[in-house]
């Protein structure tokens, strides 16, 4: 099998050596070599491509007769889906690690493959090395998956972990992030939850059959985290995460992505560093932990590798789960879910008794909480409260009205709590 490859960044590297080094494997695997035909990219940089073409036009890869199957590793949106598009069209299989295209028109491209009667494959567009998409497309198919939770970005996870363990502020945390490659110079697309949510819009359309929609989902970022909130959280016996969260419910399918305080008994828990991690709860098998290297050349080629030795196989294209059946969405303001409170307020006599009326006048309570004795500037100090679950609406209200307190002397800080991650 004959490949074009489109783009010459880390992962296209990552896929010439590995398809150097282990082409004993591959053969073995699927009786016949995988060989690199052409290499298109706009800039050359100094890498051996073998016997490879290389071109800067990337389009023409989709028209090339001696070639089968495109890999787009280019990224970003516009010439990236043209070439999917085209190469699509002229009845080329497809492997993409762009979770930008699948999130926006992962629709559109697998009806265009059904219809050609090609395979589109897109391992490695969620969480790098990680077998996730094949777990819920192949080994889970047959199961009623639940909840699908995710540390799915590494950058993010990275900031977290060093915040909690180095008990680094989050400017230092993303400076030592930028200074190892883990960060871009740019990082609003990863601390905003944004790249996340794409790959969340993914695991949500294979795991519920809800349409391909990064909009849809709800996302908030980690830039409001700070190192107090990692500390009183480690009091109360959680860590915090970025998750990606997606889940049944009888109501409909959430999609959100958040920081959240997880049990630090939890399996999530102890995932740290740029390591990402999965975890499917299903009805057979009750729930499974996918962990590994998020990112990286050679694990995200690994995920491309893998798409294209089932594509040599001859394996049945991936076919969206329940793509005939119109899912609701259950909006943000219905999802239920425990919360984090830190309220700023002024050292007196009754404060919290103030506070836990509030609470309980929104018929939420209050599973735990820290209060300092003492003020620790200005008489002001931190009460921090852990509720039991309601529906985010009644916790917005409630918000409201702690910050409507005159002894409340800044912005009550929310952040979500997730038992079921534990």
């Amino acid at each position: 099998m004959r490949i074009g490859v489109a783009g010459l960044g880390n992962v296209a590297q990552g896929l010439l050596t590995l398809l150097e080094e282990n082409h004993g494997q591959i053969i073995a695997q699927c009786g016949q070599p995988i060989e690199v035909a052409a290499v298109a990219s706009r800039s050359r940089r100094e890498v051996d491509l073998g016997g490879a073409e290389f071109s800067h036009d990337v389009a023409a890869l989709a028209t090339r007769n001696d070639v089968d199957v495109i890999v787009e590793l280019m990224g970003g949106e516009g010439a990236a889906l043209e070439l999917v598009k085209s190469a699509l069209n002229h009845g080329k299989s497809v492997v993409t690690a762009n979770k930008a295209i699948l999130a926006a028109h992962g629709d559109a491209l697998f009806d265009l493959a059904a219809a050609r009667g090609v395979a589109l494959g897109i391992e490695a567009s969620v969480a790098g090395g990680i077998p996730v998409i094949a777990a819920l497309t192949r080994s889970l198919a047959a199961n009623q998956i639940e909840r699908v939770t995710g540390i799915i970005n590494g950058t993010c996870n990275f900031i977290l972990s060093a915040m909690s363990d180095q008990g680094a502020g989050f400017e230092d945390a993303l400076s030592k992030a930028q200074q190892l490659g883990f960060a871009e110079a740019d990082p609003t697309f990863d601390m905003g939850g944004i790249d996340a949510a794409h790959k969340l819009a993914i695991l949500a359309a294979l795991a519920f059959g809800v349409p391909f929609d990064r909009n849809a989902v709800f996302v908030e970022g980690i830039t409001d985290v700070t190192p107090d909130d990692i500390t009183y959280a480690r009091e109360l016996g959680y860590c915090i995460k970025l998750l990606g969260i997606t889940r049944r419910t009888a109501e409909g399918i959430e999609m959100r992505v958040h920081p959240a305080l997880v049990p630090l008994g939890a399996m999530l828990a102890s995932v740290n560093g740029v390591m990402n991690a999965v975890q499917i709860n299903n009805n057979a098998t009750g729930s499974l932990l996918f962990h590994g290297p998020g990112a990286g050349g050679r694990a995200t080629a690994s995920s491309v590798l893998a798409d294209l030795v089932s594509i040599a196989r001859g394996d049945r294209p991936i076919r969206l789960a329940n793509s005939t059946v119109t899912a609701t969405m259950l909006p943000m303001a219905a999802v239920e879910s425990a919360a984090y409170l830190r309220i700023p307020v002024v050292d007196q006599p009754g404060v919290f008794a103030r506070i836990a009326t509030i609470l309980s006048d929104h018929g939420i309570s209050i599973e735990g909480a820290i209060q300092r004795e003492r003020a620790i500037a200005d008489r002001k100090v931190p009460i921090v409260v852990v509720t039991q679950p309601v529906p985010e609406a009644v916790m917005t209200r409630a918000v409201a009205a702690l910050q409507a307190l005159p002894a409340v002397v800044d912005r009550v800080r929310r952040i979500r709590v997730e038992h079921a991650a534990a």
